[in-house]
């Protein structure tokens, strides 16, 4: 959304999405032959909530956190249970403990941009799928921000954006806040991206997203100016629907 980038094709923008995901990363997905047999045999249900093997039980008998029952989390999100247990595979492959901490969050995220620094980035992407602010990504936090950005309606995945640039969360954002989002975007492409980036990009970037929701000129932007604003973009809203089937 900051500063509406060019459109990318849908395939290579899943393909990105999935990578920037820790948990959806393709190394962190089994194979389909692996997937049918862990589906098959799964129970899901506390305390084996995933566990098809004797080695299962005894990794979950370990962890520091238990993912709530399949039912429960049906009923919390848009995935199926299909899509639930291949997620939960793949998280818990990538964080064992069953939660993530920021810092674990950072290292993941920066083995896809090595040209970069995206600990900035990362950070307030962790702050938006630690909805309960407790330091920490459950499985649970995870599938439900995943749930809302693939599956949620415009408003809702438009909400979840205007949060993750909310950063100190009093209900507006400001122009310094969009410039540090913008700031670390550009951080985390690199400096030697081409075309080479100019070093007023970013404040460009942000005069550019305040001329257009800003509407009322008081020097924020508001939950309603942003989704008014978004909902009249023909760009925005083709963008918000490129991730419809990811999973």
């Amino acid at each position: 959304l900051p500063g509406n980038p060019p459109v990318q094709t849908k395939k290579a923008l899943k393909q990105r999405f999935l990578k920037l995901l820790p948990c959806c990363r393709p190394k962190s997905i089994p194979s389909l032959s692996e997937s049918k047999t862990v589906l098959a045999s799964a129970t899901f249900s506390s305390p084996g909530f995933l566990a098809d093997s004797v080695e299962d039980e005894f990794e979950l008998s370990t962890v520091c956190h238990r993912p709530e029952g399949l039912e429960q989390l049906q009923e919390q999100t848009k995935f199926t249970r299909k899509e639930l247990q291949v997620l939960y595979r793949g998280f818990k492959n990538e964080c064992p403990s069953g939660i993530v901490n920021e810092e674990n969050f950072k290292q993941i995220y920066s083995q896809f941009f090595p040209q970069g620094d995206s600990s900035t980035y990362a950070t307030f992407l962790f702050n938006a799928f630690d909805t309960d602010h407790d330091g920490s990504v459950s499985f649970e936090d995870f599938v439900s921000g995943l749930s809302i950005i693939l599956r949620g309606t415009i408003d809702d995945r438009l909400n979840w954006a205007f949060n993750l640039y909310d950063l100190n969360k009093d209900g507006c954002i400001t122009k310094e806040e969009m410039l540090d989002i913008m700031k670390s975007i550009y951080d985390m492409m690199g400096k030697y991206t081409y075309p080479a980036m100019r070093e007023e990009a970013p404040r460009e970037h942000v005069e550019n997203f305040f001329q257009k929701m800003d509407r009322n000129k008081d020097g924020v932007v508001t939950i309603e100016e942003f989704l008014e604003s978004c909902q009249k973009d023909e760009n925005i809203m083709r963008s918000m629907q490129l991730f419809d089937s990811v999973i």
